[in-house]
């Protein structure tokens, strides 16, 4: 899977990196100063790349835990995120990373002992004066799950969160490894949230990564070993029959799933800062998705704004019909 392997001079030595060497005894090491040597450089062929994506080890330095931006909440006023990656397995259209980094490879920071020093060093100034829980997110620049042979992120960071239960967790992913969760006791303060589309939205757009039908079989399965479970229509896809595709998903999710073990349900518009929608429509200039019927207002491209709120509206209230509304937060357009 892995061919080549960047590590960086400073974590040469680091456990981590040696574990993951071992995993790839026949992949080709380079050394390197620092990652963005690599990742950032110009002229890279992010398609190409994509295709046979190299791994990067490296050290996070500086902030490893930031706040969120101001209407990233599943319900707490205190929200961060932390990316223990860069970059994703999947290939999803709509993803903005493809618009955000040159390059396709991915960068895991193996020093997760910083990261951890950072997510205490937040939870106690939060915590100082108040007890609301502080709610970190490690989907926000990776899929948390995809690539867990490699990162073993569970490993690492669940008995932080099982020592600190003010801490809450949300694990967000496209993928059906749900393995490494069944085979420990569930986190209470943990919410493994799952990407959920339509089945012909998730097969034209979501490439590589699990069908909806397996994603909602692993929550289901999750639910029923005792994890809670967030459930993210991030964002909704425009297409024919929308309305009958977004109706057919909320009636088998709200079968499979018990309410109970939802903790929360999101819902948001598809939107690309202007400059990211030109570098991924560079990418995929004849891809529906990215050629349909979008508009741009100077800053942000996104659908008309009459199909977002009658996107909006619709599946707004078809959640209203199988979940209790302190579960749904439903980004405004």
């Amino acid at each position: 899977m892995i061919e080549q392997i960047y590590i960086e001079d400073s974590v040469r030595e680091h456990p981590t990196t040696l574990r993951v060497c071992n995993q790839f005894p026949k992949a080709s090491i380079v050394s390197i100063g620092r990652y963005g040597e690599v990742f950032n450089r110009s002229n890279q062929n992010f398609r190409l790349q994509k295709k046979k994506s190299a791994l990067i080890l490296a050290e996070k330095q500086n902030e490893t835990v930031l706040p969120t931006p101001s209407n990233y909440t599943i319900g707490g006023s205190k929200n961060y995120y932390f990316s223990h990656m860069l970059n994703c397995l999947y290939d999803c259209r709509y993803c903005f990373l493809q618009g955000m980094f040159r390059s396709a490879n991915y960068v895991f920071f193996v020093n997760d002992e910083d990261f951890k020093k950072g997510l205490q060093s937040v939870l106690d100034q939060e915590s100082a004066n108040s007890e609301e829980p502080v709610y970190f997110f490690s989907g926000y620049d990776c899929d948390s799950l995809a690539l867990e042979k490699i990162t073993q992120f569970t490993i690492h960071y669940f008995p932080f969160f099982r020592e600190n239960k003010n801490a809450m967790l949300e694990l967000r992913t496209k993928s059906s490894n749900i393995r490494p969760l069944l085979s420990v006791p569930p986190l209470p303060n943990a919410i493994i949230a799952f990407t959920m589309s339509p089945e012909p939205i998730a097969k034209e757009v979501e490439h590589k990564s699990a069908s909806t039908l397996r994603r909602i079989q692993s929550a289901k399965k999750l639910a029923h070993a005792g994890w809670r479970i967030g459930l993210r229509l991030d964002p909704l896809i425009y297409h024919e029959n929308w309305k009958e595709n977004y109706s057919l998903l909320l009636d088998q999710l709200s079968k499979e799933i018990p309410e109970e073990s939802i903790h929360s349900v999101t819902m948001g518009p598809m939107r690309f800062p202007k400059a990211m929608f030109h570098r991924i429509q560079e990418l995929y200039p004849k891809d529906p998705l990215i050629s349909g019927p979008l508009h741009s207002d100077g800053k942000n491209v996104s659908y008309e704004k009459s199909i977002e709120m009658e996107m909006h509206a619709y599946c707004k209230e078809l959640l209203s019909n199988y979940y209790s509304e302190n579960r749904l937060f439903c980004y405004e357009v």
